[in-house]
């Protein structure tokens, strides 16, 4: 493929327990691409087996026609994949914009710079300035991360691993705690993600998915029932019957 991330034939198991069965998927840049499912469906464990938290017992992963299935998890973020957790992981006695300023020096190979005099690191943080601007959280800039809202806190998360320049962004559970007063500010960052980059959003909130997905890939079992456009999807029976018209968590 020309670009992009391609998963091919991709089976994990654990013992007798079979929680990936032969899944294929593709993700283009650009695409915004939905991951749903029951509870139990294996959507976190195919999410660790791209990221690379959990090897594959067989089949392939290519980023950009290149195989990365033995690549570190480290490796495969500095080769271009991210993903943002269910729980945040933010300092939270920091600021907004120290939290943005660590992974930019990081990823500039200048770590050492957190505590130099602004002056001395203009361009580091003219990139925070923008990063901030992109997820409305100027005005909290230089407030600590524990005073904001839990849904300003998934936007400082999202501008936290948009910092380190992914071409693949993994989003699990974005909406995962947030108001449902506050999900607009979710949808509205998804919004304006960059047009290059390729979206896979693992997601319960079916009107979230429904609204920012191009496309829904639907696992049931670790096995993936069916990929289409979100129409598709919403009148699909086995879709309605396995999930939609299920308790999910």
């Amino acid at each position: 493929m020309m670009g992009g991330l391609e998963i091919r034939h991709l089976n994990k198991q654990f013992g007798g327990l079979t929680v990936a069965n032969d899944i294929n998927l593709v993700l283009k840049p650009g695409d915004r691409k939905a991951l749903i499912g029951p509870n139990g469906a294996g959507k976190t464990t195919f999410a660790n087996l791209i990221t690379g938290i959990t090897p594959p017992t067989s089949g392939e992963i290519f980023l950009d026609g290149r195989d990365i299935r033995h690549f570190s998890e480290a490796k495969r973020v500095k080769a271009g994949i991210a993903k943002t957790f269910q729980i945040t992981t933010l300092f939270s006695t920091l600021t907004v914009r120290e939290n943005l300023r660590l992974p930019v020096l990081e990823r500039a190979g200048r770590s050492w710079g957190f505590f130099r005099a602004a002056a001395s690191m203009a361009d580091i943080d003219a990139e925070v300035e923008a990063l901030m601007d992109s997820f409305n959280l100027t005005r909290h800039a230089d407030r600590p991360v524990e005073q904001l809202a839990y849904g300003q806190q998934r936007l400082v998360e999202m501008a936290l691993t948009l910092a380190l320049k992914p071409r693949i962004l993994i989003l699990d559970e974005p909406a995962a705690g947030v108001p449902a007063s506050d999900t607009h500010l979710i949808t509205d960052a998804i919004a304006a993600l960059p047009d290059d980059l390729a979206v896979l959003i693992i997601e319960h909130d079916m009107k979230l998915v429904f609204q920012v997905a191009r496309s829904i890939v639907v696992l049931v079992n670790g096995t993936v029932l069916t990929e289409g456009a979100p129409a598709e999807i919403a009148k699909d029976p086995q879709v309605r019957d396995l999930y939609l018209g299920a308790r999910h968590d």
